[in-house]
């Protein structure tokens, strides 16, 4: 049976365009394509689609009024479209707070290329949200922990440091969120790669810094790698850990995508094993595809430990399900035990 896709925006063009590539996909039809919210309601109660394409901007209620209103009154898998812009970007992250399943930036029609290959993501995210698990989200984000302002410049990283590496992609911000609100400001050194445009995580980090207790920021190269600073892949580079003296830094590289994916968790991961060995714990999260899994693998086979985010808990089973099958995982768990888990390992649960 084809997924039924109900296509929102405001603009001719766009639906035009979204419609010509999603019906290149032999398993998908385009059912219809609304300007506005209340053609938007109407439509979905007329036609019933499996799986939403959401603009962030459209007049009258905008993507996110009519997103918060739709997850409450009837959950379905949607994939929100924002244009690829700092205030953009702040909106797609809060959908995904409110239950959007993923996000995608405005299509780059500025040659065949770049539109096939936006194509092709396209389909395949629609293809994950429509079997995935949603999560109802609060319709207010949480409030950041008391405690004191933070000055980064925490206990730097040495060949005996305990250190943790985090892979994630689709459903992943809100997983790594909720991940890392249950952390310590004094965590250990924490390094993570979310697949996400770059022009996302530049804001992906300050949001995340905003709610959780340790000091958050986008790794621009060459930073020292410090208890209490998790340090998120920038969208254009891959990340690795690299020694610099008796300690440790971040990397960044612009090298080909791996796994089609530039960051790639297999590269943070690999890193890990070669560099880190026994002293590092490997944790994979919600997403789809298998990026990260054979990395996790090298890891454990390194001596590290090893954590998977479960099926239920997850928005997409793919990752997480491809490292268990080859036993990269040492222990499954639900998204709600893993931080005391990681912890428990490293004694301070």
């Amino acid at each position: 049976m084809k997924t039924r896709v109900l296509i929102i925006d405001d603009s001719t063009v766009m639906r035009g365009v979204l419609t010509q590539m999603i019906g290149q996909a032999k398993d998908m039809e385009v059912v219809g394509a609304a300007p506005d919210a209340p053609s938007a309601r109407e439509m979905i109660k007329s036609l019933n689609p499996d799986v939403v394409t959401l603009d962030v901007s459209m007049p009258g209620m905008d993507g996110l009024d009519f997103l918060d209103r739709l997850m409450r009154l009837r959950p379905m898998p949607v994939i929100m479209v924002s244009a690829m812009t700092g205030e953009g970007s702040e909106a797609a992250l809060r959908a995904l707070e409110l239950g959007a399943v993923d996000f995608m930036g405005k299509p780059r029609l500025e040659s065949p290329k770049a539109r096939a290959e936006y194509a092709d993501e396209l389909i395949e995210k629609i293809r994950a949200a429509r079997s995935a698990h949603l999560r109802r989200q609060s319709a207010q984000p949480p409030k950041a922990p008391p405690g004191a302002a933070k000055t980064g410049g925490g206990v730097a990283a040495t060949a005996s440091s305990r250190i943790i590496f985090i892979g994630a992609s689709t459903g992943g911000t809100e997983a790594l969120k909720d991940l890392l609100l249950g952390m310590p400001a004094d965590c250990p050194p924490t390094l993570v790669v979310q697949h996400m445009p770059e022009t996302f995580t530049a804001s992906f980090a300050r949001r995340l810094d905003s709610l959780c207790a340790p000091r958050i920021i986008e790794a621009q190269g060459g930073e020292r790698i410090d208890s209490g600073t998790v340090y998120i892949a920038p969208g254009h580079s891959h990340l690795r850990i690299k020694r610099q003296g008796g300690g440790y830094q971040t990397e960044l590289q612009q090298t080909p995508p791996v796994n089609r994916h530039r960051p790639s968790v297999d590269v943070l991961f690999d890193s890990a094993a070669e560099l880190v060995g026994r002293q590092a714990l490997g944790v994979i999260l919600t997403g789809m595809g298998k990026d990260g899994a054979q990395g996790l693998l090298r890891m454990r086979r390194a001596g590290a430990r090893t954590f998977g985010q479960d099926e239920a808990s997850c928005v997409v089973y793919g990752m997480p399900r491809e490292a268990f099958q080859i036993g990269a995982v040492e222990e499954q768990a639900p998204l709600d035990a893993l931080a005391r888990k990681v912890l428990a390992v490293l004694g301070r649960a």
